[in-house]
């Protein structure tokens, strides 16, 4: 679509080991058992999506606080989202050209709390917020016991808010966006098919963190609600790339993302 543009909204780093990214990038054995681990630095990213019908963000990005207590301590040990107190959600927004009042749809692609922090700026409006029908009942169960996901904080999603619910393998949110469902990561992971004037984007996200996982090297066990799904997921993504040539946009990989932003 000629007139469909995508802006790139850089939300921080995240520092975190790689073995949680790459399942079994650094293991011991019988000749090396103290082997190098490697802390490397990932990206938080949100997109601002603009059609002629509607001005679309996607995710929302970590709570700035997140360093300061908002997150439980062992997630933040995990991953450190180190300078989210410099990336409030409005003020990066503002950075990019946009104001909250100019959206007029977010998308989640799931609500794990890097991508979940910035709904508390939505909450009282009328804005419609997309979820798909897998994601929303599972993080409450996430969050209120002891099984599912630890990646889910109540407080990120449970507010008044306008949820719109996603059904199936694929949702035609407005011209030149198709949502689609990529379970794996989570029961209800939205990625997308974004029809750019010059080439398609395909928004992989969490689906695959860095270009490892989506060239078929899983994720921790950790960070997969469904390693069969997320198998499945991923030939999906792989065929659509094929039959578009799309640019594909990764979860968190920081290379990738500056390479499309820049």
């Amino acid at each position: 679509m000629d007139d469909l543009t995508v802006t790139f909204v850089d939300r921080g780093r995240v520092k975190a080991d790689r073995n949680f990214v790459v399942d079994g990038h650094s293991v011991a054995t019988a000749s090396n058992r103290e082997p190098t681990h490697d802390y490397e630095t990932y990206v938080v990213w949100n997109l601002v999506i603009e059609t002629p019908e509607l001005t679309v963000l996607w995710d929302t990005g970590s709570h700035p606080e997140a360093g300061d207590g908002y997150w439980p301590e062992p997630l933040y040990e995990a991953f450190a989202h180190v300078d989210a107190a410099d990336h409030p959600l409005e003020a990066d927004l503002d950075d990019a050209g946009y104001g909250l009042d100019d959206i007029d749809a977010v998308v989640m692609s799931h609500l794990h709390l890097d991508h979940a922090g910035g709904l508390r700026a939505f909450e009282g409006t009328d804005v419609p917020i997309y979820v798909h029908r897998e994601e929303l009942p599972f993080a409450y169960f996430s969050a209120n016991t002891d099984e599912g996901s630890i990646a889910y904080l109540q407080r990120d999603f449970d507010r008044d808010l306008n949820w719109r619910v996603v059904h199936g393998d694929s949702y035609h949110l407005t011209d030149g966006v198709e949502l689609l469902h990529l379970p794996g990561h989570t029961p209800g992971l939205l990625g997308a098919l974004v029809e750019r004037p010059d080439a398609p984007l395909l928004v992989v996200g969490d689906e695959a963190y860095v270009e490892a996982n989506y060239e078929g090297r899983p994720m921790a066990t950790g960070l997969l609600w469904n390693n069969g799904a997320w198998k499945a997921s991923l030939e999906r993504c792989r065929d659509l790339q094929r039959e578009t040539d799309a640019e594909i946009l990764l979860g968190h990989d920081l290379d990738v993302f500056e390479r499309l932003a820049d």
